[in-house]
């Protein structure tokens, strides 16, 4: 199968963002559907109320200095503000019938998406 081009002389339209914005929504939706209720269940109810062990300070500190671990939480924290991101431009855009301040609201939310990013950066990075 052939791509089809465009005939001589014509300029192709560019290409649009959208599909890196749904891949960012949707592998931010997946990733923090699958982590973040397993961490929530282990540290929010399973070790306080007895049911698991809990670490050492000193194992779960080197388990948190570990820079796999670091790249996991940076890219859980990532994802879900982007997938947050996407979900809320469309609320405020379609939901909310905004259509008209799109760029604005793109540029607000998605903007927002990325200092959440740099400041995740940030903590993860002086905390190591």
């Amino acid at each position: 199968m052939t791509a089809k081009r465009a005939p001589a002389g014509k300029q192709s339209t560019p290409r649009s963002l959208e599909p890196a914005a749904w891949l960012l929504f949707s592998a931010g939706g997946m990733i923090a559907a699958l982590l973040i209720p397993v961490l929530l269940v282990l540290f929010g109810i399973a070790i306080p109320l007895g049911w698991l062990a809990a670490p050492d300070h000193s194992h779960l500190l080197s388990v948190l200095h570990h820079p796999v671990t670091l790249l996991v939480l940076f890219g859980l924290c990532v994802s879900a503000l982007f997938h947050w991101a996407h979900r809320f431009r469309s609320v405020l855009s379609h939901g909310l019938r905004l259509e008209r301040a799109g760029g604005v609201i793109a540029v607000l939310c998605y903007g927002g998406a990325v200092v959440g990013s740099v400041v995740a950066a940030y903590v993860l990075i002086s905390a190591w």
